[in-house]
């Protein structure tokens, strides 16, 4: 919880705090507006409908509620809901039958980690009954094959094809002014060297070419630049430019020229390469959703419980969650995405030792 959230509960009295927890609670059971004679027959102490409206007002005034519509009724604003869940909200124990139905899709052995997956995210889907989102961890195996697909001016997918037969796709947003072409081109170069590397060892390799190619560069240059005949500007970023000014074609054989342009064009064409990787490295791993569609996380009204997993080392490798309306029911749904998300975990982590 921030430092004004935790200011503002702090400042609540007991009473306030009690119509706040009482009007969201009854918020998420009926998705109605909460009034103040409902609650008068609530609150533990007695009071009176005017007293309670004049609570509500007060936390109106703070952007905890909200008023709907003209009716007396308040719901819980975003922040309202976002203080609830992180300083008010009481998480119940996980009941024996979801626990089942959750344990229930690990109980085999395939060898297909997707499915796996696509099991656990028609689980979640059906004891939440909200959308669930499975985002699965990326692989490390050494790549057989790279392409990369032009989507739209600011995103593109790179499929990744692995020795042992698995495909993945990412999505990410590739370097300004990059065309199908110069993609294409990419790929091609990336695929002469990726056999037997995984991606991590493709950009550590990408890496040392580009450094070889700097310091052969900085080589040839050396003389020019000593001499005053050339600059450098910009120099050791991505756009840097060597200048040559025009006495340097007087030089004659001592200084390849062609030899220095041509190292650059290489230079550059290799740090570009190294961006799409680094850019594929982060992209996301493929999400599954089951029983919704994207378009819901651009929904103002929805909210997302989600949960990281790990393998063996502690490491997080993907997550879990659910997807549904703000008005979730959070106290039962957080121990289902929790223990979901230590189950997948285990899961992975014990197909890694075998």
């Amino acid at each position: 919880m921030s430092t004004d959230q935790t200011k503002i509960l702090s400042e609540l009295n007991d009473r306030s705090r009690e119509v706040f927890r009482r009007v969201v609670e009854g918020y998420l059971e009926t998705g109605d507006p909460v009034g103040s004679r409902t609650l008068t027959r609530a609150m533990s102490e007695k009071l009176s409908a005017a007293t309670i409206r004049n609570v509500m007002q007060d936390l109106e005034y703070l952007g905890l509620l909200g008023s709907p519509h003209i009716s007396a009724g308040r719901v819980p604003t975003q922040l309202g809901l976002r203080m609830f869940v992180d300083g008010l909200m009481e998480v119940s124990q996980l009941n024996v039958a979801d626990r089942q139905a959750l344990e229930a899709t690990m109980g085999t052995n395939e060898p297909d980690v997707g499915s796996l997956l696509d099991r656990v995210g028609s689980a979640l889907s059906g004891i939440t009954q909200g959308a669930s989102l499975v985002l699965t961890p990326k692989h490390e195996a050494p790549i057989r094959h790279i392409e990369f697909v032009s989507l739209g001016p600011d995103r593109a997918l790179v499929v990744l094809v692995f020795a042992d037969g698995q495909v993945e796709n990412r999505v990410f947003t590739p370097p300004l002014g990059q065309t199908p072409s110069s993609m294409r081109e990419a790929a091609n170069f990336l695929n002469a060297l990726a056999e037997g590397r995984t991606l991590s060892e493709l950009r550590s390799h990408m890496a040392s070419e580009i450094a070889l190619r700097r310091q052969e560069l900085d080589g040839l240059a050396a003389d020019l630049v000593e001499s005053g005949l050339a600059q450098w500007e910009d120099k050791g970023e991505p756009y840097e430019r060597l200048i040559v000014r025009g006495r340097a074609n007087l030089i004659g054989g001592e200084v390849d020229l062609e030899r220095i342009r041509s190292l650059f064009d290489d230079l550059e064409r290799k740090r570009d390469i190294a961006e799409f990787l680094d850019l594929t490295e982060e992209g996301d791993g493929v999400r599954i959703f089951i029983g919704s569609e994207n378009k819901l996380f651009s929904l103002s009204g929805s909210s997302l419980v989600v949960s990281p997993y790990m393998n063996a080392d502690r490491k997080i490798i993907g997550a879990v969650g659910v997807i549904g309306p703000t008005r979730l029911n959070y106290g039962r749904i957080v121990p289902i995405v929790d223990y979901t998300a230590q189950l997948v975990g285990r899961m992975l982590s014990g197909r890694g030792k075998g």
